[in-house]
């Protein structure tokens, strides 16, 4: 069985990250989504929060789990006996960090291998940074996360 994880901090989870779990379901028997637990950042939601709502989000894909992690994700991938990490590209420059990231993590733990996946046209500007800039000044959310989602936000934002 061939699991894959697609680790981020999902603050919150976009429709962006929705294509790349959906379209990595259906290459994989099993997908994990990992939710970052990250000390440099200061999220939006909380862990339990994020992980609900990609839970919420992610129903529908039977063969889709989502967990949580702390530390190194090589670490996280060892201890758990993953091998695939599934990272979304946007642009080149994500590409240059990413690549940069897979090295990192072949290099802490050999048996990893990174299977990069380009966004959908349509999603190629979205962020999680991005949607919470337009929620903080009430702009429309529709068609950038799910309706559950943007409601979270929404409120989170006092709108």
């Amino acid at each position: 069985m061939k699991t894959a994880v697609y680790p981020g901090s999902f603050d919150p989870c976009t429709n962006g990250h929705l294509d790349i779990i959906k379209r990595a379901s259906a290459l994989f028997d099993k997908v994990v989504v990992a939710v970052l637990i990250n000390d440099k950042k200061s999220p939006l939601f909380t862990l339990e929060e994020r992980v609900s709502m990609i839970e919420e989000a992610t129903k529908e894909f039977p063969n889709v789990e989502v967990c949580s992690f702390s530390g190194l994700l090589a670490t996280f991938m060892k201890e758990n006996g993953y091998k695939i990490i599934i990272k979304g590209l946007r642009a080149v420059s994500d590409y240059e960090y990413e690549f940069q990231m897979a090295l990192t993590n072949r290099a802490l733990f050999d048996e990893i291998e990174t299977v990069f996946i380009p966004c959908s046209a349509e999603f190629m500007f979205l962020s999680s940074s991005i949607v919470k800039e337009v929620a903080k000044y009430n702009g429309e959310l529709h068609g950038l996360v799910t309706p559950e989602i943007e409601s979270a936000v929404k409120r989170r934002f006092g709108h």
